[in-house]
């Protein structure tokens, strides 16, 4: 399976410049960076365990984010997050600009 794996992580924070490496590190070895803190993870069910539980021990959930899309038809059941930022339902919540 396809996993977009996105992530915000404080580095102004004790030990953030060296989350944030850490974290870069993890998603480098499961798959290829798209953007700066973006990366495409193809991965099986047991590898996606690891990669998920690697980054959620390494990050800060009172201060970093971390997004998982499993790209796909049936999108909407398939973004997962993790961390402190809060999420927008984009059907259901509007943007006024």
């Amino acid at each position: 399976m396809l996993v977009l794996v996105s992530y915000d992580v404080v580095t102004s924070s004790p030990g953030g410049k060296r989350r944030l490496r850490r974290v870069a590190k993890i998603c480098l070895n499961h798959g290829q960076r798209v953007q700066y803190s973006v990366f495409e993870c193809i991965v099986d069910p047991a590898q996606w365990a690891l990669l998920k539980n690697e980054l959620i021990n390494v990050i800060d959930e009172e201060k970093d984010s971390l997004r998982f899309y499993f790209l796909g038809a049936d999108w909407q059941r398939h973004v997962g997050h993790v961390g402190a930022k809060e999420t927008v339902d984009l059907e259901r919540d509007s943007l006024i600009i």
